[in-house]
C-alpha cells in the first residue's frame, strides 16, 4: 500500500500553498486525496476535482454507510471527510497519498492506517500573524475570522500528536522542510 502523508494546519497557515508546491515535486511521488464536503461549490469548483460535493443529506448517508475513513462537521451543516473509495483509488495507483485534513480527521486516519502514515502539522508563526493572514484575504467577514481564530486555538492543541510540526514563517523553507520529512518519513514508515 502507498504511504499516507497527512498535512494539517489552522486555516490561514499557508497549508494550501505548501501542498500546491509539494505536488509539483515529482520526486515525492504524490497523489492528492480529494476530500468530500457538504458545502456548495465556490466559483468554478467541480465535483471530483477540488472536492467531491454532496448535500448535507447525502453526506449523512455516507456516514451511515461507513463509506468515510474520517469526517468532521467543521461548521454547522458543513461536513468534510475522506472517502474510503478515494484512498483505495489512489493506493491502486501505487503513489503516496497526500491529505489536506483537519487535526481531528488526521487523528482518525492515523488510527485507521497506523503504520502507513507520516503526519505533519503546520504551525503559524504567531496568532497575530495568523489573524493578519486571514484578514488580508479579504474573503471572510470579521465574524468568520473570529470563528477561524477560535478553531485555530482548538486545532493547535493537537500538534503534539503529529509526527512532525513545522512553523510556516518562510514559505520556501517550510516547503523544503516538509519535503524532507516526507522523503525521510517514507523510509521509516
Amino acid at each position: 500500500m502507498s504511504h499516507l502523508i497527512l498535512i494539517s494546519a489552522p486555516s490561514g497557515s499557508g497549508k494550501s500553498t505548501v501542498i500546491q508546491q509539494l505536488m509539483q515535486d515529482e520526486s515525492l511521488r504524490l497523489s492528492f486525496s480529494i476530500s468530500a464536503t457538504s458545502r456548495p461549490p465556490r466559483g468554478n469548483e467541480q465535483h471530483g476535482v477540488e472536492y467531491y460535493f454532496y448535500t448535507p443529506e447525502q453526506f449523512k448517508q455516507l456516514i451511515a454507510e461507513d463509506r468515510l475513513v474520517e469526517y468532521v462537521e467543521v461548521y454547522p451543516g458543513k461536513y468534510y471527510g475522506t472517502l474510503r473509495s478515494e484512498v483505495d483509488r489512489l493506493a491502486a495507483m501505487g503513489r503516496n497519498i497526500l491529505f489536506d485534513v483537519d487535526a481531528v480527521g488526521a487523528m482518525r486516519i492515523q488510527e485507521a492506517y497506523r503504520d502507513k502514515v507520516v503526519s505533519i502539522f503546520l504551525m503559524p508563526p504567531t496568532f497575530a500573524e495568523l489573524r493578519r493572514r486571514l484578514e488580508s484575504r479579504g474573503t471572510e467577514s470579521p465574524e468568520l475570522v473570529e470563528e477561524r481564530m477560535r478553531r485555530a486555538s482548538y486545532e493547535i492543541n493537537f500538534a503534539e500528536q503529529f509526527d512532525h510540526t513545522v512553523v510556516n514563517d518562510d514559505l520556501e523553507l517550510c516547503v523544503s522542510q516538509v519535503a524532507k520529512i516526507i522523503q525521510i518519513g517514507r523510509a521509516h514508515v
